[in-house]
């Protein structure tokens, strides 16, 4: 007998709000096999509160490389899997992409079933330009991680969009306006879809300020306007130029390299390489050696 063509299902589910989840969404995870759940535990309140008595079986970060091949297997026997995570789209900032890859490789069917996720909704809700955008997801938590992050999209013209938990709100406020200018605007997309979903507006400065008064709390969508490139365009002769006039009053290489930075599209590391072909004019002349 002929086996039938598994199918791989990536399901959306709610973000925070039930009632975002789908007809289709609720269909598929009642007609499917099994359901690869990143906590089953999660998954199982909203399979009960949509009376959905489909088995689970893990998949999340911790074991899905071990997990995948089964998985696998199963599909290609003939079995139909939704894959979910704990909210909104698999492999966006979730457990998802191995799996995926694999099955695309291995000729298995793969159908998405969309539905919230809080990168579009707070793109939706913010304000800012949404022709263009990037989504950095979550920023890496090693302090210089981040900076070296932060710093090659410093140039970036196109809308960011970032996640944060609340206890790094500050932390990454604070790197964001070292890195992109305290100027830059910024909505901040608090708990959105749940009851107290909350959208602030202001600058990178303000929302220092807002949060120096405020603990943060729920889970942030950071929406942040991308570069404005409306500066000429500066050669290396040009850049080397405004360097030294920096540098003659007094203020080291590293610190120059960062002010021109946030004034050009240029990265801070960029400039930083350029300034160290530049004579410290300050720093006394050193006596030649024998």
């Amino acid at each position: 007998m002929e086996v039938q063509q598994g199918v791989l299902y990536v399901v959306a589910t709610p973000i925070g709000n039930l009632e975002d989840m789908t007809f289709r969404a609720i269909a598929i995870l009642q007609g499917v096999d099994v359901i690869a759940a990143e906590d089953t535990r999660h998954t199982g309140k909203l399979l009960h509160h949509f009376q959905i008595t489909t088995p689970q079986l893990s998949y999340h970060d911790h074991n899905r490389l071990s997990r995948l091949p089964d998985v696998l297997q199963r599909l290609q026997d003939g079995q139909k899997i939704a894959l979910v995570t704990d909210a909104g789209m698999p492999g966006i900032s979730d457990p998802g992409y191995e799996l995926v890859k694999a099955c695309a490789e291995a000729g298995v069917v793969v159908v998405p079933i969309p539905g919230a996720c809080a990168v579009v909704a707070a793109l939706s809700a913010a304000g800012l330009p949404t022709d263009r955008f990037v989504f950095e997801g979550f920023l890496p938590m090693k302090a210089q991680e981040r900076r070296d992050r932060l710093e090659a999209i410093q140039s970036e013209a196109r809308t960011l969009v970032f996640y944060e938990a609340p206890h790094r709100v500050r932390t990454t406020l604070q790197d964001l306006a070292a890195a992109l200018g305290a100027e830059r605007s910024i909505v901040l997309g608090r708990e959105l879809t749940k009851l107290h979903e909350q959208f602030w507006r202001g600058t990178l400065a303000e929302a220092i300020a807002y949060y120096q008064t405020r603990e943060p709390q729920g889970e942030y969508t950071f929406v942040v306007a991308g570069a404005t490139l409306a500066q000429p365009l500066l050669s290396e002769g040009d850049l080397k130029t405004e360097l030294k006039a920096i540098m003659n009053q007094g203020v080291s290489r590293s610190q120059a390299s960062r002010q021109l930075a946030q004034q050009t599209s240029f990265s801070r590391r960029q400039i930083y390489q350029l300034a160290l072909t530049i004579p410290d004019e300050t720093a006394p002349a050193s006596e030649s050696k024998i």
